[in-house]
């Protein structure tokens, strides 16, 4: 797993690789109670930073079945190359190959959305399965939505040429609440545990006492909690419905690891004539170091981790996102299209992990890149 695929986990947390599946792709947690629209999106993404890139293609097929069951299908693709320094320290350079795959389901009963969903993803040394069940409802004349939401994951980690094999069990546990306050503004407020148990280190990484390298140590268990807050600001448009609009966004984070990190977030999203949609964004992320940290141990310690995600560091990004809707009459089957292009530019800076092919403190800018193309039924 992952030395490289450790290396992106940072984006993935905010603005993640696949900022254009976090509204297309990933499961609809947060909805109200009706279905989803039933549509295809096929997507292109492209990251590249730090000595570490990741390309590759994701599909989505969303169908309707009578007027309360919704079915979703989903497909996701890595393909990684790093030569990070972390990953360079334990070795050499490495490529790999990730695939997941997706199958949900959505229920209408009422004002209520009952939800399912399983996943699974493999990688030459690592297996995910995940499964989730989520409700969602609606109260006081669809004013109020409340969200809730359970996962469990089973991963079995292993590590490439060896015999070694060990497995992580993870459980999650999603509150949100969703409530209008007028006609033009919006809070959503979410909260989400997470208890995990097993192997939780990478197997290819090293710690350093004194300057040599030494097997990295974790805990066996890690308890996280995390609260989101977000505000969004509608401006009325007399030649639209629908005009444009402000969000801002903040989530705290903490774990029994020590680690507190604070996210803020701002984006504005407008109209230029009928057919497009523009999108500017920005985003500021910073984490205190986990408490078994150090760049370099001047003891050996009961647990030991170099790992740059568990040190103490910041990342701050901007982007923009557009959408192009090239169909709004009907074409044989489909009803709607649009072509979608997000572009965000990432720069992290860590104050206490060393980059080891240098000897200064490490930092680099990543390119994050999204195409995708949408069809409405």
């Amino acid at each position: 797993m992952n030395s490289v695929f450790a290396a992106v986990i940072t984006v993935r947390r905010g603005l993640c690789l696949c900022y254009a599946l976090a509204g297309l792709l990933a499961h609809p947690y947060g909805m109200a109670a009706v279905l989803p629209d039933e549509r295809v999106d096929a997507m292109y993404h492209y990251y590249e930073g730090g000595d570490v890139k990741v390309s590759g293609p994701a599909l989505l097929v969303r169908r309707n079945v009578g007027d309360s069951v919704s079915v979703t299908g989903r497909y996701y693709m890595d393909s990684i190359s790093s030569a990070s320094p972390d990953v360079v320290s334990g070795g050499s350079p490495y490529k790999d190959r990730r695939e997941e795959f997706g199958l949900g389901f959505d229920v209408l009963h009422g004002n209520s959305v009952f939800s399912a969903f399983v996943s699974t993803s493999t990688e030459n040394d690592y297996q995910a399965d995940t499964y989730s069940l989520n409700v969602s409802h609606e109260l006081f004349g669809g004013l109020t939505t409340v969200n809730m939401g359970y996962s469990q994951g089973h991963d079995v980690v292993s590590r490439v040429d060896t015999s070694f094999e060990s497995e992580v069990n993870r459980y999650s546990y999603r509150l949100g609440l969703s409530q209008v306050l007028s006609k033009s503004l919006l809070l959503g407020v979410n909260y989400e545990g997470i208890a995990e148990a097993g192997y939780l280190q990478n197997p290819y990484r090293y710690a350093r006492v004194l300057g040599a390298y030494t097997e990295e140590i974790y805990p066996g268990t890690r308890d996280s909690q995390a609260l989101a807050l977000r505000l969004v600001k509608g401006f009325a448009q007399s030649s639209r419905p629908v005009g444009s609009s402000l969000r801002a966004d903040y989530r705290y984070y903490r774990d029994n690891w020590g680690i507190n990190s604070h996210t803020l977030g701002a984006a504005y999203q407008f109209y230029i004539g009928d057919r497009w949609l523009g999108d500017v964004h920005s985003r500021y992320y910073q984490q205190s170091a986990a408490s078994f940290y150090s760049d370099n141990f001047q003891t050996a310690m009961t647990y030991m981790a170099r790992d740059k995600e568990l040190s103490t560091f910041q990342d701050y990004s901007i982007g923009t996102k557009w959408s192009w809707t090239f169909l709004k009459q009907r074409y044989l089957s489909v009803e709607r299209a649009s072509l979608n292009l997000a572009y965000d530019y990432i720069y992290f800076t860590y104050d206490d992990y060393t980059n080891v092919l240098t000897g200064q403190k490490y930092s680099f800018g990543a390119n994050v890149l999204q195409l995708y193309i949408s069809a409405w039924n």
